[in-house]
């Protein structure tokens, strides 16, 4: 099973959906049986309605070392195939950031290439300690084709994001948080801990609110708006949610009385 998908329950109502690269002797490469079983578990995280936040991370050593070199070696040659799956990756990342909820990854250990692009589309990462990231195609005389071109800038700036691929080091966890590649920088023993305590916080609000910010935030981030279009956005969602949303009124009504929110995401 190279992508293991399971649900951990984060409070009473809702969980966690937990989706683990597990060829941990290979560092979790990158390829197409892999794309495909993320794809599913895609599938099954997104069809669960009690899924209110995704995590993501490697089994063992590595968040993922990025793409199966030796498998590179002939894939590389085919005319077709090779785009072909480099359009399969985009499509199956892309579909991180589309999910309605949260996708935070869980970096450990080693996490180059297309360990780094898969990094690039989940909405927070959190490292642990051991982790190294950098994007280490030009090591290989590679260059990146998976989404590190494009997303990396727009993360840590193009200065940063130049010279992280242009000299193939790595960054450490600590380096890697002054970057903004990661949010926080967690010990080892409790990555997983850390990642499902946030998943918690998560699932404690509405769902729909969270699915409308992400939206948001990500179409002003990712397309470049200015300030006056993202601003326009943000004040169309916003009124749209605020004036047909239960749960908006669910929040006012239970802040009014004094209780805890239940939020329907309707």
């Amino acid at each position: 099973m190279s992508v293991r998908y399971e649900t951990v329950p984060v409070v009473d109502t809702a969980n966690a959906g937990l989706i683990t690269l597990n060829r941990p002797e290979h560092l979790n490469p990158i390829d197409s049986s892999v794309i495909a079983a993320l794809d599913g578990a895609i599938d099954a995280a997104a069809s669960d309605a009690s899924v209110r936040a995704v995590l993501v991370t490697g089994e063992g050593r590595a968040f993922s070392a990025g793409g199966d070199l030796k498998a590179y070696v002939e894939l590389q040659r085919d005319p077709v195939a090779f785009p072909a799956f480099v359009t399969e990756l985009h499509r199956v990342f892309g579909r991180l950031r589309e999910m309605p909820v949260p996708v935070i990854a869980l970096v450990n250990g080693v996490t180059a290439a297309g360990g780094l692009e898969l990094l690039l589309n989940c909405d927070v990462a959190l490292a642990a300690r051991s982790a190294r990231i950098g994007d280490a195609h030009q090591n290989f005389g590679m260059m990146g084709g998976g989404g590190v071109l494009t997303l990396l800038p727009r993360f840590v700036g193009i200065q940063r994001a130049r010279e992280l691929v242009f000299s193939g080091r790595f960054l450490d966890a600590d380096e890697a948080a002054s970057w903004g590649l990661v949010s926080r920088v967690v010990p080892d023993e409790s990555l997983l801990e850390a990642g499902l305590a946030l998943a918690g916080e998560i699932a404690g609000k509405s769902p729909l609110a969270i699915a409308n910010a992400k939206e948001v935030m990500h179409a002003a981030w990712a397309g470049g708006m200015s300030v006056d279009a993202g601003l326009r956005l943000e004040r169309e969602r916003n009124a749209f949610y605020c004036l047909t949303s239960s749960d908006a009124r669910e929040g006012l009504d239970a802040f009014s009385e004094k209780r805890p929110p239940r939020f329907t995401g309707r």
